[in-house]
C-alpha cells in the first residue's frame, strides 16, 4: 500500500489547516499510519493514550462494554473526524474502546507533537478546544434525548440528522442496525419496529439500507411530538 502524504492530508483537515508548512512538516515524523480491517480493535478501554487519531477512510465506533458483554456504542466516527484528544490532554487512559466497523485507515499523532503545535500556534489550541466543546455539546444532547425522548423520536431524529448531512431525501444507513440501535440506546428489535411504523405512517420508505424520506414535514413532526 502506498503511504499517504501526511502533511497534505493534515493541511486539508479543519483542525490543522491553518498551520504553516513548517508546522505541518514538524508533525510528520510524529505521525504514523494505523490500517485496520473490519472488526479490528484499535485500543481497549483502559489502554494508555499517547496521542490522538484522525480517520482518513473507513468507519470507527467508540463503545463501552459491561461485564456481561453488553455493548453500548458511544459514537460512530466518519472520515475527517478525530478522537482521543480528551484522554491525551488529561494524561489518562482511554475511557472507551475503539474498533473498525469497516476497513479503514487512521493517522495517529503523538501527544508531544500536538503539544508543540499548541505552544507555537494559539489558534491551533482554540480549534482543539472548539472540537472538544462540540463533542461535549453533542454528548449532552444525546443524554438529554435518552432521558426524555421515546424510541420513535430518537429514530426520527437520527434519520433527520442523516438527511441534513446529505441534503438529500434518500439517506443510507452506513452501519448495521445493531450498531445504530446501540448508538440510540434502543434494542435492534425496537429500531426495526420503529422503522416499520414510520413506513406505515407514510414518513419513509425502506429499500435495504437506503431510506427514502417520503414526507419530511411528517418526520419532523414525529421527532418533535
Amino acid at each position: 500500500m502506498v503511504p499517504i502524504d501526511v502533511a497534505v492530508f493534515l493541511s486539508h483537515q479543519p483542525l490543522f489547516q491553518q498551520l504553516s508548512p513548517p508546522q505541518l512538516q514538524a508533525l510528520v515524523p510524529a505521525t504514523r499510519e494505523v490500517r485496520g480491517q473490519k472488526g479490528q480493535v484499535i485500543f481497549q478501554r483502559g489502554d494508555a493514550c499517547d496521542g490522538m487519531y484522525l480517520l482518513v477512510y473507513g468507519k470507527v465506533k467508540l463503545a463501552l462494554s459491561s461485564n456481561g458483554g453488553v455493548e453500548k456504542v458511544v459514537e460512530i466516527l466518519h472520515p475527517g473526524q478525530s478522537f482521543g484528544e480528551a484522554a491525551m490532554f488529561l494524561g489518562k487512559s482511554f475511557p472507551v474502546m475503539a474498533q473498525f466497523i469497516e476497513d479503514g485507515l487512521l493517522l495517529h499523532v503523538s501527544v508531544h507533537a500536538i503539544q508543540a503545535a499548541i505552544a507555537s500556534d494559539s489558534g491551533f489550541a482554540q480549534r482543539m478546544l472548539a472540537g472538544l466543546s462540540l463533542r461535549l455539546h453533542n454528548l449532552m444532547r444525546d443524554v438529554a434525548r435518552y432521558s426524555v425522548e421515546n424510541s420513535l423520536q430518537r429514530v426520527a431524529g437520527y434519520l433527520l440528522q442523516l438527511q441534513r448531512q446529505r441534503d438529500d431525501s434518500v439517506v443510507r444507513l452506513a452501519v448495521n442496525k445493531n450498531v445504530i440501535a446501540s448508538r440510540l440506546n434502543i434494542t435492534p428489535e425496537t429500531f426495526s419496529r420503529v422503522l416499520h411504523s414510520l413506513v406505515e405512517q407514510g414518513a419513509i420508505a425502506v429499500n435495504g439500507r437506503d431510506i427514502d424520506i417520503v414526507d419530511l414535514p411528517l418526520l419532523q413532526q414525529l421527532e418533535a411530538q
